[in-house]
Order: C-alpha cells, then sequence, then structure tokens
C-alpha cells in the first residue's frame, strides 16, 4: 500500500522525468488559454509586439506607480532582470494609463535597468483583466497563458527563482503543464 501510494505521488511531481515545479505562493496554475493581444511601445517609442515573442516564456507585469505592492515589488523585478538576462525568459512591464515623466521618475528611482511598454489609454489592461495591480502572467513559449501571480511577489527570491528557472528550464514542456 506505502509503495502503491508513493508511486502515485511520483506520478503527480514528474512529467516526462522532469520534476513539477512548486508552486510558489501566490502563483495560480491557470488552464492555459491563447493570451490576449499585447502591442504596445516604450517612453522611446520602441514596438513591442507580444507575438514576436514566441519561443520564449513571457513574464507580463501590469503595474502603477502610485500602487504601494508595485513600489514595494519593483525592485525584486530589477534584481529578476538581471539575474536572468540572458536566459529564455523574457520580461514585459506594462504601465497602465500613466504619464512619461512619472514613470520615467519612478523607475529611475527604484529600477533604472527596466524599461516600462506604455497603456496610456488603458485598452491592453482591459484586455488582459488583471484583478488588481500589480498583477503578472507568464506565458509560455507558444503564446499561452499558463500562470497568473497577483498582488506583489519578491520574484528575486528562493522558491520564485526556483519556479522561474524550472519553467525555461533545457527540455521542459510546457503542454505537460
Amino acid at each position: 500500500m506505502t509503495r502503491v501510494l508513493g508511486f502515485w505521488l511520483a506520478c503527480l511531481w514528474f512529467t516526462n522525468g522532469i520534476a513539477a515545479p512548486t508552486l510558489p505562493a501566490g502563483i495560480l496554475k491557470l488552464q492555459p488559454y491563447t493570451a490576449p493581444a499585447l502591442q504596445l511601445s516604450d517612453m522611446d517609442g520602441n514596438p513591442f509586439d507580444l507575438r514576436q515573442a514566441r519561443g520564449h516564456w513571457v513574464f507580463v507585469h501590469f503595474w502603477a506607480s502610485w500602487c504601494a505592492p508595485c513600489r514595494r515589488e519593483m525592485p525584486t523585478i530589477q534584481r529578476l532582470h538581471e539575474q536572468f538576462a540572458h536566459s529564455r525568459l523574457q520580461l514585459v512591464l506594462i504601465n497602465t494609463a500613466e504619464d512619461d515623466d512619472t514613470v520615467f521618475t519612478f523607475l529611475s528611482a527604484v529600477a533604472p535597468q527596466l524599461t516600462s511598454l506604455m497603456d496610456r489609454n488603458g485598452l491592453a489592461t482591459e484586455r488582459w483583466r488583471p484583478r488588481g495591480l500589480p498583477a503578472t502572467y507568464l506565458v509560455d513559449p507558444q503564446g499561452n497563458v499558463r500562470y497568473q501571480a497577483l498582488g506583489g511577489r519578491p520574484w528575486d527570491q528562493g522558491d520564485y527563482q526556483q519556479f522561474l528557472r524550472h519553467l525555461i528550464g533545457a527540455g521542459v514542456n510546457p503542454a505537460t503543464r
């Protein structure tokens, strides 16, 4: 009986010989769905289209400078950016309906290496429908939303790092999640 239970537990934790990630606090596994359209520009006018990020995991993060949890979380995203700079994880920050000066001043003070896309009219945020700010979505290499994080997270620490590294690790097939 104990061996049978152990076998089934092992089956729950392993897929194709790769250990399934432990979900850190606040990360929700979603029924996969095609990511909504995301075509925005940053403050310098550089365009971004989520469709061009195919082949990579994409960390889509909605935020605003007036949001206290966003303010606390942004330095952890700065460190995440530094730690994953040469990986298959692409960070995409989307500021929700603030002006360039506000965004520039905030980011230069707390996360100077980050740039943000500007959702000036709020339409991209409306399409993605976060249930508050900050909100992060993890989009798989095929363009499907797989996970969501509600509220601020310590992205540069322990379980979150391990989870993200597992997602982008060689040989991980997101279709089996």
